[in-house]
């Protein structure tokens, strides 16, 4: 027998071996893994709470609130027995209708040795007088520097003799879900208070054009609001701002506005005490599937553009039906974060913004304008119903604008389109938002001055094969790009 042949029972044998080798190795990684992440836990927050808790402070505001004399005036004749009784009785009232202070609670934290003081601005909304406890116990008063309702952020400014200790920001885009974060702040009135959690998920939205929010389970509550979110190397990645409950007190749903949106809020209250935006000009809309087949794109991402004004995207080029797809090299998902990239770009940056037209990638250079001056334009007339000559076309019932019609619609001498009348209700039209009063301003990227420009889009979308047709929309003065069903 060849001494380097095994045979084939000893080989069978061994299997058996090394398979329990291999599951004993599996076994010893995982354990392996698992003592790891058990080390990463932090055994105590004690040590964190105690570095962080001089920087916190608890936020009192005090309003004045104007008395409202409720209800008319009792009259009474001149020289009447109640006149007497009726003017002692009318004092009281008056007296009780005297302006009172009103108090609120909030939470903020020290971000410089100088005394910059960071919270929510729903915190101190329209105060007169704000102060501030730090750990210590010492009052100070506070001066309101700036606030960003948009982010629900304002910056205080105290006056201390000596330095104040004080926490540095984090990079929330770091942030992981499932990473340790502590909260600190003042829960209903009860002073200093901390809770410990988790990060429960990232980039949330809640109603505001720039949200970015980090929810977690660490405990918040009413009196929270404006506290810092620290991770456990005492950063703070988050303003802790609201709460998901039916209740009013926490259920494990709190929401912060992350770090990274903050600092650039708080570098413009603190050197400009405003914020300064930067704007491209456009209005848009998302992508959709349908939209995205009558564009022929190959997925639905980006923004579509569905108008632009007088502004910065006008002077470089930008045109209705464009879909922005990147902006400053940064790739463009939907219009949220178009919105709140080019809203951190700084005013006046000329960036690249790659688009598509008509199929064909083009890169324009876009110098931003400012959207805290572009927001004081005045708002367009609204649309309103009228009563034309009919045509059915698509489920809607339209007819030609013409000069009688722009002068009851309150349009410009130089508007064009299509007027929808009405809208079957168990059409596409009806089905994708289309109502009586809407203008049919393009078809197939086409302006449509008549029916027979529509009809021409409609024949020329169906000989190409598609199965939707884009139209742009006007309400109320605001665009909107609609893709319409071909198919009958």
């Amino acid at each position: 027998m060849n001494a380097h042949v095994i045979p084939q029972e000893l080989r069978q044998a061994a299997r058996p071996v090394r398979s329990l080798q291999v599951l004993a190795l599996g076994l010893v990684l995982a354990l392996a893994q698992t003592l790891s992440a058990r080390a990463d836990m932090p055994g105590s927050f004690a040590d964190l709470a105690e570095m962080v808790s001089p920087s916190v402070v608890n936020i009192t505001t005090s309003t004045t609130v104007a008395g409202v004399n409720q209800g008319p005036r009792p009259v009474v004749p001149e020289g009447s027995p109640l006149e007497d009784f009726f003017r002692d009785f009318m004092d009281r009232q008056d007296r009780g209708q005297r302006p009172r202070q009103s108090s609120a609670l909030g939470s903020g934290f020290v971000i410089s040795e100088d005394g910059y003081i960071v919270t929510n601005n729903h915190v101190i909304d329209k105060a007169d007088e704000i102060q501030v406890e730090f750990f210590s116990g010492e009052m100070l008063e506070a001066t309101l520097i700036g606030t960003d309702p948009k982010t629900d952020i304002a910056l205080l400014k105290v006056d201390s003799p000596t330095p104040l200790p004080f926490v540095p920001f984090g990079d929330s885009d770091v942030a992981r879900v499932g990473d340790w974060v502590m909260a600190v702040g003042n829960p209903l009135g009860q002073g200093f208070s901390v809770s410990a959690g988790i990060i429960s998920a990232r980039e949330r939205a809640l109603s505001g054009a720039y949200d970015d929010f980090i929810q977690t389970d660490a405990a918040i509550n009413k009196g929270n609001s404006g506290g810092p979110l620290f991770n456990v190397e005492g950063e703070v990645i988050g303003v802790n701002t609201a709460i998901l409950s039916p209740t009013g007190g926490s259920i494990g749903i709190g929401f912060s506005m992350a770090s990274n949106v903050v600092t650039k809020v708080v570098d413009q209250l603190q050197e400009f005490g405003e914020t300064r935006r930067g704007w491209l000009g456009v209005r848009i809309q998302d992508v959709s599937e349908d939209v995205a087949e009558a564009l022929e794109l190959s997925s639905a991402r980006g923004a579509l553009v569905t108008d632009v004004p007088e502004g910065p995207g006008k002077e470089a080029g930008i045109e209705a039906g464009d879909v922005i797809r990147t902006f400053d090299g940064k790739t463009v998902e939907d219009t949220r974060e178009l919105v709140r990239i080019v809203g951190s770009t700084d005013v006046g940056k000329a960036v690249d913004v790659d688009i598509i037209r008509e199929g064909e990638e083009i890169t324009l250079a876009v110098t931003l304008g400012r959207r805290e001056e572009a927001e004081a334009t005045a708002v367009p007339v609204a649309i309103e119903k009228s009563d034309p000559v009919e045509k059915t076309l698509m489920g809607m019932t339209l007819a030609v604008l013409n000069a009688e019609l722009r002068e009851q619609l309150g349009l410009a001498e130089d508007a064009t389109g299509l007027v929808v009348k009405e809208v079957a209700e168990d059409s596409d039209a009806f089905e994708k938002g289309l109502r009586a009063g809407d203008l049919v301003v393009e078809a197939g990227q086409q302006k449509v001055e008549g029916v027979a420009d529509l009809e021409a889009r409609i024949a020329e979308a169906k000989d190409a094969g598609r199965k939707s047709l884009l139209m742009l929309i006007r309400r109320q003065g605001d665009p909107r790009f609609l893709a319409l069903s071909l198919e009958e």
